[in-house]
């Protein structure tokens, strides 16, 4: 069974960082894409942040581009989000997904809060 655990979310005021890790256990095939959805309102839709491809090949949606790098550790199928320059807007439970030949695994959700 494919588990991925979060990590490395809080409360943060504007302006600052913080990093997400995202860890995939179990036996994976063919793991492919990882990256980072956000959700900022309950019942909102919830939104692609990041991804990066087993080649490193990043895309991020407009609004994080220049404060949020992604990057992965394959050793450890492990996923980082790195969000920096961090505003209120960018609050939302963060939730980190895996694509491999097993279909699409998803992380329980991490709450990321930017306020003062």
């Amino acid at each position: 069974q494919v588990q991925l655990v979060e990590s490395g979310g809080g409360l943060v005021q504007p302006g600052g960082s913080l990093r997400l890790s995202c860890r995939a256990s179990g036996i994976i095939f063919g793991l492919n894409a990882m990256g980072w959805y956000r959700r900022q309102a309950p019942g909102k839709q919830r939104e692609l942040v990041a991804t990066i491809t087993s080649g490193g090949s990043t895309n991020y949606v407009d609004s994080v581009k220049g404060r949020f790098t992604i990057s992965r550790d394959n050793a450890k199928n492990t996923v980082y989000l790195q969000m920096s320059s961090l505003k209120p807007e960018d609050t939302a439970v963060y939730y980190c997904y895996i694509r491999s030949a097993q279909g699409v695994k998803w992380g329980q959700g991490t709450q990321v809060t930017v306020s003062s």
